[in-house]
Formats: structure tokens, sequence, C-alpha cells
């Protein structure tokens, strides 16, 4: 009960940053070459629905708005600050903040913990402000937040396209290439936290907050060290959404690099594999597997167990994915005699009826479909590998059971069908090892 109350507190407290119904921009710029100018217009280009601030005491107007010198002109009431000014006058900014009843705080200036300890100095005063007011911040040092099913973008670049995966990243230009990704594929995302130094907002209160948010089916998170460990570990226990991590400092040379890219301590790498176990959060070893890990466990149902059919056009293909599964604990299972004999009575003899289930070059969208159809019954979940231009490929997928789509070899062709079952929702793999590695995400826990 006590850690349900806990989380509940957190979830409040974060709504200024992930839903504000005002902006103040602290540091907005009238030079289109300042990030005090080009935040303030991504949250204008995002459509933000609010009325929205700068904060300048040098500038009568910005981008069409009226400029104010200080948080304190304001009449009325503001939610959110983004605050884009040199370090050494942050801290008295967020106090003004405070003053002013604003609750939430996005950070984006550097020049803190990770520059020494006069930065460090100026870290702690901010977080103690901010305490003393109950005002959240997130960074600083960060590239902030982008939160497109609230028409918010006090981040960059501007990336709309609203979907169901959660990116949380100690690194702004990881977070920004899985947005993009994501955004190419039109699969969208549901927020991208940039989490800066971690000045009071950390990983826990944002995995507390997207463990209950109706847009997140999934939380990416891009981790170089943990804040706290215990709230980390209860906010992973209380999370009933999948949790997918980039962990790196593998190596003593990683590990050094981490600690001097955000002051994290990155601590041992077999500390962090044992939580991530026990915890049942899906670990990526790179930065390809927390993308497409994030998007099999955001958007395709999980199998019954690991018993698997691979149907393909590309021999080769089948081959890659089935020494892939074997590696991941996969059953390539032998097609059921019942099964083997039906489909060689309907289906051409030239055809490798086995598993891998080999189509050969004739293949075409109709095959494939005849095959899925008649295998359902028999499979926990199925691997359609299509190879070489297949159109039609986008209508093969059923209900039933679970289908991980690999579609390679089929350039416009495939470039046109992968669209096609993006924007049914339906993630499409590059390559055979890709596609399997990411089943087995859904087959693990």
């Amino acid at each position: 009960m006590e850690q349900g109350a806990s989380g509940s507190k957190s979830r409040d407290s974060l709504k200024a940053v992930f839903r504000p119904a005002s902006i103040a921009v602290v540091g907005a710029s009238a030079n289109p070459e300042k990030w005090g100018f080009k935040i303030l217009k991504n949250i204008l280009d995002a459509g933000f629905q609010g009325p929205v601030y700068p904060i300048n005491p040098k500038a009568g107007e910005i981008l069409g708005l009226r400029s104010y010198r200080s948080v304190n002109e304001i009449e009325a009431q503001v939610d959110l600050a983004v605050v884009i000014i040199p370090a050494p006058a942050v801290p008295e900014a967020i106090e003004e903040c405070g003053q002013k009843g604003i609750k939430g705080a996005i950070v984006i200036t550097g020049g803190f913990s990770e520059a020494g300890p006069e930065g460090a100095e100026l870290e702690r005063r901010l977080a103690e402000i901010a305490a003393r007011w109950g005002l959240r911040v997130v960074g600083p040092n960060c590239q902030g937040v982008n939160h497109p099913h609230h028409s918010l973008c006090a981040s960059w670049p501007l990336i709309q396209d609203k979907g169901e995966m959660a990116i949380i990243s100690q690194s702004g230009t990881i977070g920004a290439a899985f947005m993009d990704w994501a955004s190419l594929d039109r699969l969208g995302f549901s927020a991208f936290v940039s989490l800066g130094n971690r000045a009071d907002i950390d990983e826990a209160d944002l995995i507390e907050y997207f463990s209950a948010d109706g847009d997140t089916r999934v939380i990416a998170l891009y981790l170089e060290g943990v804040k706290d460990g215990a709230r980390f570990l209860e906010a992973a226990r209380g999370c009933p959404k999948p949790i997918v991590v980039l962990k790196p400092g593998r190596t003593e040379q990683g590990r050094r690099a981490a600690e001097s890219h955000t002051r994290s301590l990155a601590g041992r790498d077999e500390i962090y594999e044992a939580v991530f176990r026990q915890r049942r959060i899906h670990r990526a070893s790179n930065l390809e597997e927390l993308y497409d890990f994030s998007k099999a466990l955001a958007y395709l149902p999980c199998p019954r167990g690991k018993k698997i059919l691979i149907v393909t056009s590309s021999g080769g293909s089948g081959v890659l994915a089935t020494d892939v599964a074997a590696l991941e604990g996969l059953e390539v299972a032998s097609l059921p005699g019942e099964l083997a004999g039906r489909l060689r009575a309907e289906l051409p003899s030239h055809f490798v009826i086995s598993n891998p289930f080999d189509l050969t070059g004739d293949a075409d969208a109709r095959l494939y479909r005849k095959v899925v159809e008649a295998a359902s019954p028999y499979y926990d979940a199925i691997v359609l590998i299509f190879g070489d231009p297949l159109p039609g490929a986008s209508e093969v997928v059923t209900q039933e059971p679970p289908q991980v789509v690999i579609y390679l070899g089929g350039a416009d062709v495939e470039r046109r069908e992968r669209e096609l079952f993006h924007l049914k929702k339906i993630p499409v793999f590059p390559t055979p090892e890709r596609g399997i590695r990411a089943l087995s995400q859904l087959v693990k826990y």
C-alpha cells in the first residue's frame, strides 16, 4: 500500500512536466542561432495548445509573442518552465519559478556536476531550491522533453509521431536516434525524456509515471548508471509494462567513459545483469536491440510458448533465422505429419515442406497466407521472412498466433510494403537475426 501511494504521489508531481497547461521559456531568444529561439520555436511548431511566455529582459517580442523580463511579471498561472540560461543564473531562476508557483522545470543548460566542483555546487543549490518549493526538475544538462500526445516538444529535433514507446535516456543523441527511427517507421513514440544529470527527476520517477500512462506500452531506457538502486528496484517491481534497458559499461574502459559522461556511478556489470534478470527487465546489448526489443514488446502479442515455424522465400535467410532461434532458446519444431501431408497435397512439389518452410523464388502473398492459415493451430509463433520483391506481403499476417515479419532484399516493393505494415502497427525487422532476437524477448518472460 505504501509503495502504491508513493508511486501515485510521484506520478502526480510530474503532471506539470508532461501535461502542462502553460509554459514559460526562460532564456528565450530572438536570435535563430541560439537554443532559446530553437526550443521556443519547436514548442510553438509542435502545436502546444496553451499559452507560451518567452522570458528575456532585453526582447520586447519573440516569434510574435510578448516577452517578459521574469516569470514574476506574468499575471497568469504557469505550469512548466523551460530554462536555457547560463548555469550560474539557473538557481536564481528556479527560485523565481518557485515563488511564482511553477511546479515543473526542464533545465537544458549544461555546466553543472559534469563540469567539475563549481558546477556540482550549482547543481546542489538548484536541487535544494526546487525541493523547497516542491518544483520537479528534469536535467540539468539535458536535451529536454518531447511528449507528442500532449503536443509538447521542449526539445530537439521536432518529431511528433505518436506511438506507444516511451524513451528515457541519459544521452540526448541516443534518444533522438530512437525517435527518428520510430518516426521513419511510422510507429511513433509516446514520450522522450533526456535525463541529463538527474538533479531531481530520475529513471525511477519516470518508470513510475509511464507505468500508469495510458499512451505507453513499453518503457525503453538508455542508462549509464542507476541513481538510486532501491527506488529503481521498487519502480521496476511495480511496473506492469515491459522495460527494455541498454546499459553500457560492460568493460572497465566503458565504465570509466560512462562515469566521465554524466558522472554516473556505472557499477559492476554483473550486478546490473543479475538485477535485470531478477526484475525481468529486457536487456539490449546495442542501440538496434533497444529499438527492436521495444517495438516487438509494444506491438506484438506474446506467444504461448517457444515453438516456432519459419516461413521464407529465401533459403539462406531461413538458415540464418534457424541458427539464431536455436541460440536464443526457441524451438524450430518439425512439421506434424498431418500438416506436412496436407501442404504437400496443396502446394507445388519443389517447395521445401519442413521447418524452415521454403516457398522458394515462386512465393507470392497468397502462398504465404495458405501456409500461415494451415500451420497456425500447431505453433506458438510464426516467423515470416519475405525475400525479394513480394507485393501484397502486408496482407499476409493474421491475428493468431503471433507473427514476426522480416523483410529484406525487396528494394522499392519492400519499402512500400514495410510502410503498409507499420501503418497497421505491425513491426518489420530488416534481418533474420534482428527479428528472431526480438521474438525471443516476447517468449523470455
